[in-house]
């Protein structure tokens, strides 16, 4: 059973700007951003996934992305140094959880940025990890060695799509979704090197966040708006969900981002 951590949006809104999503001008709607964050909970209770809740805090309205509280290997919790001094309140409560919940916890030293599974994705044995935005390539390598896993930096370009999860999505040990416009040129190659079946996204589709998707086995959450993913999804037999995200959308975020796997990723080859 896929384990799953996420947090209530209780405090959740727009209060900084800290990526080209955010206009503090725009604001979230409390009882929408609720009613939506209830239905990705329970939609990936109904797929089967087990649920833990970190419990949300005050002053904290990006705490409900946890996908950016570190990355998760076997019983290892590499801890996120977040970047932005606006979310760096939050590592001492994913800590503290994390600790409580019997992982053991991975440092940084200071000085080297480094955002959790939001930047770091396996696709077989292998760690995509993107940088420039607001991880430190020096970390990836430090993970890799730490792991035992070959790791592959790739840099990002387009301020839009600022961590790997916005444009990246493993779905298997040998396919993934994803937006090539947010790597570079290098990137792009490295990618198309290593992963022999590739699905594109269209900026539209892109932009409504659809490489943000939450993967359990075969079925495949998105955010709604995105019917060419989700016809090339069926086409190559996968199962592929709708639920509405705007207001999340509106943080820089959608399903991925509000989901940490407490097991690993699911196409994590050391699974099973």
């Amino acid at each position: 059973m896929p384990r799953i951590l996420m947090c209530r949006p209780d405090f959740f809104g727009i209060e900084y700007e800290i990526n080209p999503w955010m206009n503090v001008q725009v604001a979230v709607d409390p009882a929408q951003a609720m009613s939506q964050w209830n239905g990705l909970h329970d939609l990936l209770l109904a797929l089967g996934a087990e649920v833990e809740l970190l419990p949300p805090v005050e002053g904290l309205p990006d705490l409900v992305f946890t996908a950016n509280a570190g990355l998760i290997y076997k019983r290892r919790a590499i801890l996120s140094r977040f970047r932005h001094a606006q979310r760096q309140g939050e590592s001492p409560h994913n800590r503290r959880w994390l600790e409580e919940k019997g992982f053991e916890i991975v440092d940084f030293d200071d000085g080297q940025d480094f955002e959790g599974a939001g930047d770091a994705l396996f696709c077989g044995d292998t760690l995509f990890a993107g940088y420039r935005m607001r991880s430190d390539a020096t970390c990836h390598q430090q993970i890799g060695a730490m792991l035992g896993v070959r790791v592959l930096p790739v840099e990002l370009v387009d301020t839009r799509y600022y961590h790997i999860d916005t444009c990246f999505c493993p779905l298997t040990t040998e396919e993934a979704i994803w937006y090539p416009p947010a790597f570079d040129d290098y990137g792009r190659q490295v990618i198309e090197a290593a992963i022999p079946h590739l699905i594109a996204v269209e900026q539209i589709e892109a932009e409504r966040f659809a490489c943000n998707a939450v993967v359990v086995g075969r079925k495949v959450v998105t955010n709604a708006g995105c019917p060419q993913l989700h016809g090339e999804l069926t086409s190559r037999g996968y199962e592929p969900t709708a639920t509405p995200l705007d207001e999340f959308v509106k943080a820089g975020g959608s399903a991925k981002c509000l989901t940490l796997r407490l097991d690993g990723e699911e196409a994590a080859s050391w699974r099973g």
